[in-house]
């Protein structure tokens, strides 16, 4: 049973740091990503780390998160720094196995978390 549960939202002020995890379980996954919803907006892709490494960022949020991943316990972090209120949202952790090209496209991925909330307030 393929499982990706995030954990580490949570509300914090302008200007604050956020380590949001993703644990993942039940497969190889070839790519992990991030991804973003604010209210009455679509999902928008945030970061992305590949197994080998090659990670890629957002423009919104270059230079101010930063995705990694513990190939021990194969979870995988977004650092989060310089949080303003447009970063409010519900944060999703999505996963491509080996079978899917990589992509910076919701519609790509199958294997998705629950979803943790993060509020930023001015």
């Amino acid at each position: 049973q393929v499982q990706l549960v995030e954990s580490g939202g949570g509300l914090v002020q302008a200007g604050d740091s956020l380590r949001l995890s993703c644990a993942a379980s039940g497969r190889t996954f070839s790519t992990w990503s991030w991804f973003r919803q604010a209210p009455g907006k679509e999902r928008e892709f945030v970061a992305a780390i590949k197994r080998f490494g090659s990670i890629y960022y957002a423009d919104s949020v270059k230079g101010r998160f930063t995705i990694s991943r513990d190939s021990a316990i194969d979870t995988v972090y977004l650092q989060m720094s310089n949080l303003t209120p447009e970063d409010t949202a519900v944060y999703y952790c999505a996963a491509l196995d080996y079978s899917q090209p990589y992509s910076q496209r919701e519609s790509a991925y199958k294997y998705w978390g629950q979803g943790t909330q993060v509020t930023v307030s001015s």
